[in-house]
Parts: C-alpha cells; sequence; structure tokens
C-alpha cells in the first residue's frame, strides 16, 4: 500500500488556466532545486518530455537534507507563510496535505519573555491592528504611530521610490518599533539588513502577507524535512510521469543548434536553467554575455544556523524571536523549538540571517556568541546545559536584496529561459519565489 504521502496517479489540479499546447516538446531543465522541479513538473503537466539535470547527487537545491550523528536536519530552518499560494498548490498537486507537514500558526514575533508582536486568526489586517494596540512594550504614541505609517503604506498600493531603504521608510516609526517589529521581519524576509535592504519588496512581502486575505500572514513551519515536503514527492510524481531525472550530472556546455539547443550534447527542442545566479552566468556567457553579466554581478547574503541541544527544554511557541541587532554580541534573530515540530525534543535551532558579519568573525566565534545567546535569553526555560550540534553556513543563501536592484530576466534566448529566486521578479529569494518562477518557466516554453 503507498504511503499517504505518495501521490496516486498523476493528479490533474490546474495549475495553471492555460491548456497544454498540442506539440511535444523536448525540454531540459537543468537544475534540482525548488524551481527547477516545478518547472519540470509543469512541462510534464503540459504534456512534454521532461530530462532533468541536478549536480549534486540529491534534489533539493539549497533546501536540503543533512545528516549529523544520526539525527536529520535541514540545511538551515526554513519557513513558508500562509501567502505562498504556488507552493502550496504544488504540494497538493503533488498529493501532500499541507496539515500534515507543515505547522500552521499565527504570525508571532514572541520574545522568550512573553512579550512582542502576536496575531490572531481571522483577517490579517484586523489582526494587525489588535496586535499593535495590544502590544505590552510599545507606548501608545508608538503603537498609534505605526498604525497611521502603515495605512499610509495601504493608500499608496504598498509602492514607493524603488532607491529606497528599509530603514529610510521607516524614519517616522519609533526606535522600539524598528527594532522589535521592522527589523526581524525584514531580516526574516529579505535576508538583507534593514539599512540595505529594497523598501519597495518589502512593502510587496508586507502586502501580500498581511493585507491579502485570511490566513496568508500565518506562519507555515515544517514538521518534517524538507525534501520530504517537496523535493522527494517531486522525484516521484516526475518518475512517474516518466520524465527522466540525471543526478550527479553537471551541465559542463549548452550550445545552440539548428533545432533547438544541445545540453552536455543531448538535443532538447527548449531548456530552462535552473541552478544558481553563479552556474547560469557561466553556462550562458558565451550566449548571451550581458545577461551572463548581470547575473554574475549579484551580491549575496548568508545564512548561518547553529543547531544544539538541551535535554527536555520545550520554548513556549515553536518560534520565537530574540534580542539581536547590526551591532553587538547577539547573533541569532530567531530561535526554532525543532521538537515542537517534529518530536526531536530538546533540538533548537538558531537562525542568523543577514550573516555576512559573522561569516567573517569565523564559524568559532559565531557559534559561542550564538551558545551565549541562548543561554542568557532562554536562561529560565533550559533546565540542562545548551551543548552544540552542528552549525551549518550557506554563503550564497539569497541574493542582497538592496533598493534599486537590476536581476536578470527570464528570458535569455529563444527557447532558453532562467528559473531561481534571483530573476527578476516581485519578491525576495525565497521558496514561494522559486517556484513562482519555475512555473512561469515552464509556461512561457510551452505556449
Amino acid at each position: 500500500m503507498p504511503r499517504a504521502d505518495e501521490p496516486r496517479g498523476l493528479p490533474t489540479l490546474p495549475m495553471t488556466d492555460e491548456p497544454p499546447v498540442a506539440a511535444t516538446l523536448r525540454i531540459a531543465v537543468v537544475g534540482g532545486g525548488w524551481a527547477g522541479l516545478s518547472a519540470a513538473i509543469e512541462a510534464t503537466r503540459r504534456g512534454h518530455r521532461v530530462t532533468l539535470f541536478e549536480m549534486s547527487g540529491q534534489l533539493g537545491g539549497r533546501a536540503r537534507r543533512v545528516e549529523v550523528d544520526g539525527t536529520v536536519l535541514d540545511n538551515g530552518q526554513h519557513i513558508l507563510i500562509g501567502a505562498y499560494t504556488a507552493t502550496l498548490e504544488l504540494m497538493r498537486l503533488l498529493g501532500i496535505a499541507a496539515d500534515d507537514v507543515l505547522l500552521r500558526t499565527p504570525l508571532r514575533l514572541i520574545g522568550p519573555d512573553g512579550s512582542g508582536l502576536a496575531l490572531q486568526g481571522g483577517s490579517p489586517t484586523i489582526s494587525f491592528v489588535r496586535a499593535v494596540l495590544g502590544h505590552r512594550a510599545w507606548g501608545w504614541r508608538d503603537k498609534l504611530l505605526l498604525l497611521r505609517v502603515a495605512a499610509s503604506w495601504a493608500r499608496l498600493g504598498f509602492v514607493c521610490d524603488a532607491p529606497l531603504s528599509v530603514s529610510q521608510l521607516c524614519t517616522r516609526l519609533s526606535a522600539p518599533v524598528r527594532a522589535q517589529l521592522i527589523d526581524p521581519l525584514c531580516v526574516a524576509a529579505l535576508n538583507t539588513p534593514a539599512d540595505s535592504a529594497s523598501a519597495s519588496v518589502f512593502l510587496r512581502v508586507l502586502k501580500d502577507a498581511l493585507f491579502s486575505g485570511p490566513g496568508s500572514a500565518d506562519l507555515l513551519l515544517p514538521r518534517r524535512s524538507l525534501s520530504e515536503i517537496v523535493p522527494a514527492p517531486a522525484a516521484r510524481w516526475l518518475e512517474r510521469a516518466e520524465a527522466s531525472i540525471l543526478l550527479s550530472q553537471r551541465v559542463e556546455r549548452l550550445q545552440s543548434a539548428d533545432s533547438g539547443w544541445l545540453v552536455n550534447d543531448q538535443p532538447f527542442d527548449s531548456a530552462i536553467l535552473a541552478v544558481t545566479a553563479v552556474e547560469a552566468a557561466r553556462l550562458v556567457e558565451p550566449l548571451r554575455p550581458e545577461w551572463s553579466a548581470q547575473a554574475a554581478a549579484l551580491r549575496y547574503e548568508p545564512i548561518i544556523t547553529v543547531y544544539a541541544r538541551s535535554a527536555g527544554v520545550r520554548l513556549p511557541h515553536p518560534m520565537l524571536a530574540l534580542a539581536s541587532g547590526a551591532q553587538g554580541d547577539n547573533p541569532a534573530q530567531f530561535v526554532f523549538d525543532l521538537g515542537a515540530l517534529n518530536g526531536d525534543t530538546g533540538l533548537l535551532a538558531f537562525v542568523i540571517s543577514g550573516a555576512s558579519r559573522w561569516v567573517d568573525r569565523g564559524m568559532d566565534g559565531t557559534v559561542e556568541a550564538t551558545l551565549t545567546q541562548g543561554r542568557r535569553e532562554l536562561a529560565n526555560l533550559l533546565h540542562n546545559p545548551l551543548v552544540p550540534l552542528r552549525a551549518l553556513t550557506e554563503k550564497r543563501a539569497t541574493f542582497a536584496c538592496t533598493p534599486g536592484l537590476e536581476r536578470p530576466p527570464a528570458a535569455i534566448c529563444t527557447g532558453l529561459v532562467a528559473a531561481g529566486d534571483y530573476v527578476d521578479g516581485p519578491y525576495p529569494a525565497t521558496l514561494e519565489g522559486a517556484v513562482r518562477s519555475g512555473l512561469n518557466a515552464a509556461r512561457a516554453l510551452t505556449k
């Protein structure tokens, strides 16, 4: 009998209103991350023959599975939100029930002492207003000013001048509001510190999360390894659809041919580059130097995840906000109780976003500073020593989402498109951005 999360047959849930085209194309998808898997599935659903090339030995890209001393971990702690409609639709297509693999909670930026912003269910707008008014650490002037500023953003359609940073956008807000709300939201959503993050992208995220309907601002915290949520089910779906998946196959050559494209000397009608911007720039440079240069010019922000154990610990919420800032010795912005999510009691994940400064400091110093922060801020919750398990660094976790950033377009050449969270679009580097870009790439090639 198949497992509950295995797709039975080939589901036909529509991810697009456009009908499949009549002609069958041979499509190469280069890259097996969430963008590449989304592109491969969408192209297959449209009746095309897909071959997926993945340079590593497993699918998933930067959201991949690692194992440390018998403990299965993700290569960094990821979260989703209710506004990730394309990702949730992809999971439904794959036969994955979101409630089985994701813990849905209202958005909470709550600290270990219980203070912070906590939204309730229902309309995100109404819940946001109530949460602001009920914030115990802010004065009435702070609260009313925040609501007035947020209302002004809404009146302007959540649009602002491209050169503005998030810090410049929020200069009218009080220091406590910026430190306890804007800064953690910004670094969580854009993985870029507020003083160098794009205000226009930040506003787009706020619009979709807080003002696009009930549940859109909810946090969706993985109960399982991300590999089990999309990559593994996607691989099973593609194999049943007779798509070809080639692991440990780096694409060394991409050449234009009379009938389409040669990928590692294999002929295809079209190709989708769903690799990193660095890898895409390498492959495209002989074909479109200007596109390659734009992709190669992107700068990056790292993310460090410090996994640690403290026997028997249970946090009051699965995710807590920690006191962190651009200066000082508090590296982590959030800590996750993995015991509350996947049952591995005592396992905590401390997340350091926008971590360039800590990468420069060195891993040993970063781990020690993180554990010191954890012992101090969680002192009333830890009844046993907090000991390190593993620190994982993704140096190119996301592109630096800076004001006025010009990202490379999806279109490269006729029959060749790019997919990935870095391609031009309204969203920062997120799983949702990757999924949407993959769907769009497949649709562009198969119209």
